[in-house]
């Protein structure tokens, strides 16, 4: 092995070298005064003074949350949400890995870089929605914790996960700092975790469902089911897939000159094939949400303006844009794609704020509307997680191909 500085070559680091190296890669890299950083940077600032006041002054201070009421947007958004969009990890790795697709294996790397991200960012921002957020540890240290609640269940859920995720991506880690016995080392325990991480990731999809069946009373009838866990995994599916769209497509232009040949080569077939699959599922999700709406009885509410709501989001949001990929894939046509996932993106955003936000206490007289600040901290955490998703891309092997010493992905 030989020592070398050089980027994506094997080194045996001495502790001012690798000092000088990370503070070399710390530095900004092209052009500081863009759009995006820009918005971005005054959004994170004010974010971070409200994130200040609520851990000084408690969660009411900035939020509109109450004893009837404590969850709110943090939650609805960000995690339950947010997780589902953070879906396309599972379903890429569970096809390249178990199921052989070796077309999608470019976009592994990045796929599983943005889920793991989001698990990160979205169980961070789940501490500012928690009254005494010290007590998170409760659930890994068994303190004082119902072993039995679905909450202990997803919280083990979520951090086996992040676990998962980053030793699925740490090949890349090990690849940027140029180690190559870690990168055989972490080379050889993808299979596992990617088993394990698919293990989890149908467990803890279905479980954010899960949480909402003991919410009965408080869940409009269009929107609560037994069948919530079951819906909540399948739509994941395709929501997971849809962000892969619609972040891959971005990323596709933004970062152009770090893509690989293979993954300009295979852009479009990736789009169309994701979209296939998302096409299917999406009308199966249909199938399911209007099955599940026949055998409740509960279509007379349809006359409603619920109803009308719930029909904006099944029909506009869901039946829509699967026609739409179905469509796409038919025609060839990837801009259809990219619209689709849009529509498919929205779609999950309304069907999870719906039910834990929207058409939560929907009989309520003064019901819960997230304030300004709420609002402000979730566009914050969100920038928070581009600029770490953005720092990543731009200097380790991600979209781009690995060094010439380390072995085939």
């Amino acid at each position: 092995m030989t020592t070398s500085v050089q980027s994506g070559t094997p080194r045996e680091w001495d502790i001012r070298e690798f000092v000088k190296f990370v503070i070399k890669e710390a530095k900004p890299r092209g052009k500081f005064l863009t759009p995006f950083n820009m918005i971005s940077i005054p959004i994170i600032l004010v974010g971070a003074i409200l994130v200040v006041i609520r851990f000084v002054f408690g969660i009411g201070s900035i939020t509109n949350l109450s004893q009837s009421t404590p969850w709110g947007i943090w939650i609805g958004f960000d995690v339950v949400t947010g997780v589902a969009f953070a879906g396309g990890a599972y379903v890429v790795t569970f096809l390249v890995y178990i199921l052989g697709a070796k077309q999608y294996h470019s976009i592994v790397r990045v796929t599983v870089l943005n889920g793991f991200l989001a698990y990160m960012f979205y169980a961070g921002a789940l501490m500012l929605d928690l009254g005494r957020p010290w007590k998170i540890i409760n659930p890994i240290i068994g303190n004082s914790f119902g072993v039995s609640s679905v909450l202990f269940l997803v919280a083990w859920h979520f951090l086996l996960y992040m676990a998962a995720e980053f030793i699925e991506f740490s090949p890349a880690i090990a690849e940027w700092l140029g180690w190559p016995r870690l990168r055989k080392i972490v080379g050889g325990l993808t299979i596992a975790s990617v088993i394990f991480g698919i293990t989890l990731s149908t467990l803890h999809q279905s479980g954010l469902g899960a949480l909402f069946l003991m919410a009965k009373s408080k869940i409009h009838p269009l929107w609560f089911t037994e069948f919530i866990p079951v819906l909540f995994f399948i739509s994941s599916i395709f929501a997971g897939l849809s962000m892969v769209i619609f972040e891959g497509s971005i990323s596709h232009k933004v970062f152009r000159s770090r893509v690989s040949h293979e993954g300009h080569a295979d852009h479009d077939a990736i789009l169309l094939g994701l979209a296939k699959i998302c096409a299917g599922v999406m009308f199966v999700y249909f199938f399911l949400k209007v099955l599940v709406l026949v055998h409740s009885q509960q279509t007379h509410l349809l006359a409603t303006a619920w109803g009308v709501w719930f029909m904006v989001e099944v029909l506009g949001f869901v039946l829509v844009p699967g026609y739409l990929f179905f469509r796409a894939v038919r025609a060839g046509d990837v801009g259809l794609v990219k619209v689709a996932s849009a529509l498919a993106l929205v779609g999950i955003i309304l069907n999870r704020l719906n039910i834990s936000v929207i058409a939560y206490e929907w009989y309520a007289a003064n019901p819960y509307i997230p304030s300004w600040m709420e609002i402000e901290v979730t566009a914050a955490v969100i920038c928070v997680e581009i600029w770490a998703f953005r720092w990543v891309v731009t200097r380790m092997p991600v979209l781009s191909d690995p060094p010439s010493w380390a072995p085939e992905r």
